[in-house]
């Protein structure tokens, strides 16, 4: 059985038809690589759903975590599905397939009391008038206003924002488009940086008029998501806790006290940008888990 054309088909159909995001289209293509190289093993003829259910067992052996195997499983589902609707397959191998669930960690949020420490160090430092430091400030105000993911910020042009409605026009997942507001701190950081960091930073280009992005590296060009990263765990060693130290922290964050402050659960789902509730519904799971452990210390009947 030879998967490698309609594979190469299906990863373009991907990328190019349904938008996906290249790091999405790189685990799917390793997924389906591993896929290809247990069906040669087994010398499979067909893709059977004892088939896949053999290789989903032996990755389970090896020791594969459950959020694995079931990405596996979502992506061994796909796939056979699109071979059926091209018509490269008359039957759906993988329709009964299953895998099981994976765990759902809760994500991690900071204390607004922590959030103010996080800004208020940011706002020391723009105060010197350093391009870098005014940038940063800008993008962990921006992260947290509005519950942004990484990607999504680093895609923003100057066009994007509207100072007017303080609002700010991001390309989400599958390229989907969305306005999301921000606060009054926000905007000033923004505008700060704006005005007294980027033109610095923007002179740093080989073509400095060719510069589109609204945050730029010490290059002069588009920041990448690594540097965001590189700055958020740095901020957030200063805060000890459970969970990875990236910038969807602060989207996490953003989602919990927005929930806290008594946001309807849709409005924060239509803000980050989520195509189904049960995504946004973890962090009620949150609230729910910090009411508890109020409950629990301060209850004299706990």
């Amino acid at each position: 059985m030879s998967l490698d054309q309609p594979i190469g088909d299906y990863l373009s159909y991907l990328e190019f038809e349904r938008a996906y995001s290249p790091n999405t289209v790189r685990a799917y293509a390793s997924d389906l690589a591993n896929l290809t190289a247990f069906a040669r093993e087994q010398q499979a003829d067909e893709l059977s759903l004892e088939m896949l259910r053999d290789w989903l067992w032996e990755a389970s052996n090896s020791g594969l975590s459950k959020s694995t195997l079931a990405r596996r499983s979502a992506t061994a589902k796909s796939f056979s599905a699109w071979l059926v609707r091209t018509k490269r397959e008359p039957s759906d191998a993988a329709a009964r397939l299953r895998a099981p669930r994976a765990d759902r960690s809760l994500p991690r949020v900071l204390t607004s009391q922590s959030m103010n420490e996080v800004f208020a160090l940011l706002a020391e430092r723009a105060a010197e008038g350093d391009p870098i430091a005014l940038r940063d400030h800008a993008i962990v105000e921006l992260l947290y206003a509005s519950a942004l993911r990484v990607s999504e910020l680093v895609g923003i042009d100057p066009a994007d924002i509207d100072h007017d409605r303080r609002t700010v026009l991001v390309t989400g997942k599958g390229s989907k488009q969305r306005v999301v507001p921000f606060g009054t701190p926000a905007q000033d950081a923004v505008i700060a940086y704006q005005r007294l960091g980027r033109p610095q930073l923007a002179l740093r280009a080989a073509q400095p008029a060719t510069t589109t992005a609204l945050f730029l590296n010490t290059r002069g060009t588009r920041l990448g998501t690594r540097s965001v990263y590189s700055l958020v765990a740095s901020l957030l060693q200063r805060f000890p806790g459970s969970g990875p130290e990236g910038p969807h922290a602060f989207r996490h964050t953003a989602a919990t006290h927005l929930l806290d402050g008594g946001a309807d659960l849709r409005a924060v789902q239509e803000m980050l940008g989520h195509s189904s509730l049960g995504t946004t519904q973890i962090y009620t799971h949150v609230t729910t888990e910090r009411l508890r452990q109020t409950y629990l210390s301060a209850h004299p009947r706990a």
